[in-house]
């Protein structure tokens, strides 16, 4: 288990919740992933989360990735977080430990720009990468900043789209796409445990990772009170038994819009800049059925 996972381990009891702790095996992928849950916690925000190292690199996206490269959204980084997280669609009750409304919005595949080191970048304070999604595609880079007004409690970043294809004046155009990638829902649908039940991502050998009324008990003392009439433990999700075939040909689909590449090389397709200024921004290209991959599940926390 990735000795990363501590902190995230250690703020939670796993006899109390059934939270992932780690141990469960995900499906192979043949690019990293990444997941953005919708979180109603405290404060409306989106959890950005980069698959990494056997982890979810995770930030707290306060207003939402925006698609003009001229917004600047804050990202809080938070601890990192298990793989089987990213599947989590549902609730943890109001008062606990992240409480609020879990929506899987957006998942797929990315990638960092060039042949930069994922670790030196971090380190440096600038990751640029490209994200191969549903709603969220193209180049986009995170910033450390140097100093903030919460005394260096907090490690804030900056997310910033940048100049591209997919970029849009309008910035919050997908976040007006509201509705869940992993089962088609609402946030009240989510909230009242109505709808469809999300079909998995990172795990496989389901066609659903968490049943549609999934809640989570994040607070030992909160499991320890008589649970509410509504509230319906969530059901761990199966291990996976074999690699989606449908993967490959799904980051192949998506990142390239050709036939097979490597990584690197579709990762500068995908990035490659639109003309400056008076040039139109293209329409993403459209996906077939086929090459649609199982969704993604979530866990937003700003934690």
């Amino acid at each position: 288990m990735p000795t990363s996972l501590a902190d995230y381990r250690s703020k939670r009891d796993f006899e109390k919740t059934e939270e992932p702790s780690g141990s469960r095996k995900v499906r192979t992928a043949p690019y990293p992933r990444f997941v953005i849950q919708k979180h109603d916690a405290t404060r409306l925000h989106y959890d950005l989360r980069l698959e990494h190292d056997g982890v979810f690199k995770s930030w707290a996206v306060t207003k939402g990735p925006s698609l003009n490269p001229k917004d600047k959204r804050l990202a809080v980084e938070v601890e990192d977080h298990p793989l089987d997280y990213g599947d989590f669609e549902g609730t943890i009750p109001k008062g606990e430990y992240g409480g609020g409304t879990v929506m899987v919005w957006d998942r797929g595949y990315w990638l960092p720009e060039g042949d930069e080191d994922i670790d030196k970048a971090l380190a440096k304070g600038e990751l640029k990468f490209v994200l191969a999604g549903e709603k969220l595609k193209g180049s986009y880079v995170l910033v450390r900043m140097k100093g903030d007004r919460y005394g260096g409690k907090r490690n804030n970043w900056l997310l910033i789209k940048h100049r591209d294809d997919w970029a849009n004046d309008d910035g919050d155009a997908a976040l007006r796409e509201d509705r869940s990638i992993a089962s088609g829902r609402t946030m009240e649908q989510i909230a009242n445990g109505t709808g469809k039940a999300p079909a998995p991502f990172m795990l496989g050998g389901s066609k659903k990772a968490f049943d549609a009324d999934a809640v989570w008990h994040s607070v030992v003392e909160a499991r320890q009170r008589a649970p509410e009439a509504h509230v319906k433990a969530a059901r761990k999700a199966p291990v996976a038994r074999k690699r989606s075939t449908s993967a490959a040909a799904t980051a192949t689909a998506i990142v390239s819009g050709t036939a097979a590449k490597a990584p690197r090389k579709a990762a500068a397709a995908a990035t490659k800049r639109a003309a400056p200024a008076k040039k139109a921004a293209k329409s993403p290209p459209k996906k077939s059925a086929t090459t649609r991959s199982a969704p993604a599940r979530k866990t937003a926390t700003k934690r």
